[in-house]
């Protein structure tokens, strides 16, 4: 290839980049578009300080008890509400893993406690048992009550599905703990 073909191909080739960035730059003049000025999407627990433009942690609400609320919990209704939570995991008895570890028998159950199942770090270090309120703060919000656990899961707000759900969660045991 003689240097007059070589030419010839690499001025195509800086010819279309140029078009490319033409075209973009052009399209950028023609259809600007503005900032807005509040987010579509809010992130939950950081909010915008006004003033200075920086992210600002909030406060975070401390949740009511929920061993209060287990007395009037409908496991029917905590099955319904389970079903957003089968996905990932498994409440059966002898039920596999599955992306998310089996719930049989999980509350009193150590955290991070099922044999087979590869936890997180934060879930394997942190040392406590699934108790009602640690089982109600962690399924209310599970990346902020535990940070750097893989649970990808937003959470229940309602305090009447967390009930729920905890209370189906501790009918699915051979010996379920008393609903104090």
């Amino acid at each position: 290839m003689d240097s007059f073909e070589f030419n010839k191909i690499a001025a195509a080739f800086l010819t279309t980049a140029l078009v490319f960035i033409g075209i973009k730059e052009l399209g950028n003049a023609i259809y600007h578009v503005e900032k807005p000025k509040q987010s579509a999407y809010k992130i939950e627990g950081v909010e915008e300080d006004k003033l200075t433009k920086t992210t600002v942690e909030k406060v975070e609400v401390k949740l009511a008890p929920i061993t209060p609320m287990l007395a009037s919990a409908s496991i029917e209704n905590g099955s319904k509400v389970f079903k957003k939570c089968a996905a990932c995991h498994n409440v059966d008895k002898g039920g596999a893993n599955k992306v998310g570890p089996a719930l049989w028998g999980v509350v009193n159950r150590k955290v991070g406690g099922v044999e087979g199942f590869k936890y997180s770090a934060a879930l394997s270090n942190y040392g406590k048992n699934w108790t009602y309120e640690e089982l109600n703060g962690f399924l209310h919000k599970p990346l902020k009550y535990i940070k750097g656990t893989k649970m990808g899961f937003a959470g229940l707000k309602k305090d009447k599905d967390r009930a729920d759900v905890i209370a189906y969660m501790n009918s699915k045991s051979d010996t379920p703990a008393p609903l104090k």
